[in-house]
């Protein structure tokens, strides 16, 4: 058992992954940076929460500047790619087109342990050399299941935040439009009684001429 709970371990650290909900203001672009390795397998995962039309614009760069993805208007996506040279990524979103309305927006760094030289490939090649017997198999699968349970249940929190803020919105545009209606109808009797008001007063008017 506690060789089991150590392989889990082993395997939680061969994947690490940078969770991150931020507010991007109207008109405002925000950058965020990650020091990756070389020949890393990288997933990179963003959703829009709440804001605006729930869209973003996004730009995902290599150290040398080079776009590795590019989307507009997303409400969300996923990157996945292979880090051909080790530096700092950088992702950035835009709410640049918005002009009123701030965005709350979820991303995702996973970075998996890819295949590396020297004294920690070798290691990595050791450790997996060990892990050729059932229990380590098995040990790997539960941890691969264990980030697969976890990405379903992050989404849907972001689907269910997501659709508490849009039922809040229609909730607030029916009771605005309830009030209206009611005013409306209030201004409307209103009239309609001043009116009528008038048409008696013109008769009493006319009657004491004569």
């Amino acid at each position: 058992m506690t060789r089991l709970w150590t392989i889990l371990g082993v395997v939680a650290a061969a994947v690490s992954a940078i969770e991150l909900t931020f507010e991007l203001p109207d008109n405002a672009n925000q950058c965020f940076y990650e020091e990756i390795k070389a020949g890393e397998d990288v997933l990179f995962e963003f959703q829009v929460v709440t804001g605006g039309q729930y869209d973003v614009d996004l730009t995902v760069e290599d150290p040398h500047g080079k776009i590795l993805y590019k989307g507009q208007k997303k409400q969300y996506d996923s990157v996945n790619f292979k880090t051909e040279s080790p530096g700092e990524y950088k992702a950035c979103f835009s709410n640049e087109f918005s002009t009123f309305s701030h965005k709350v927006v979820y991303m995702d760094w996973q970075i998996g342990d890819g295949n590396h030289s020297g004294p920690k490939g070798a290691a990595a090649a050791q450790a997996h050399a060990v892990a050729a017997n059932t229990l380590d198999t098995l040990a790997t699968s539960i941890g691969d299941k264990l980030r697969v349970v976890d990405d379903y249940q992050t989404h849907h929190r972001l689907r269910e935040a997501t659709g508490r803020k849009r039922a809040e919105e229609l909730n607030e545009r029916v009771l605005i439009w309830s009030l209206g209606q009611t005013a409306i109808v209030v201004v409307i009797g209103i009239l309609e009684v001043c009116l009528l008001r008038s048409f008696f007063s013109d008769k009493r008017s006319r009657y004491g001429g004569y």
